[in-house]
């Protein structure tokens, strides 16, 4: 058996140049996709907020009184 050529037809996608909103979903509900995952991940969100706050504050301070402690 021989091989026999095949008919392929070729889909070409374009793009109106009058109607371009490639990414028109992602800007949909925003604000209720942000509120959506904070609400679901407010634990995960609150255990990693915490310590980087915490740490950073910290920093602040110990700097401050070590400027205070150096005064004259």
């Amino acid at each position: 058996m021989g091989k026999q050529p095949v008919r392929m037809k070729a889909v070409i996608y374009a793009l109106s140049p009058f109607q371009q909103k490639t990414m028109s979903g992602l800007w949909n509900d925003l604000t209720g996709k942000i509120h959506h995952k904070i609400s679901e991940n407010w634990i995960s969100a609150t255990l990693l907020i915490t310590p980087v706050v915490g740490t950073y504050t910290y920093a602040q301070q110990y700097k401050e009184n070590e400027k205070l402690s150096h005064r004259y």
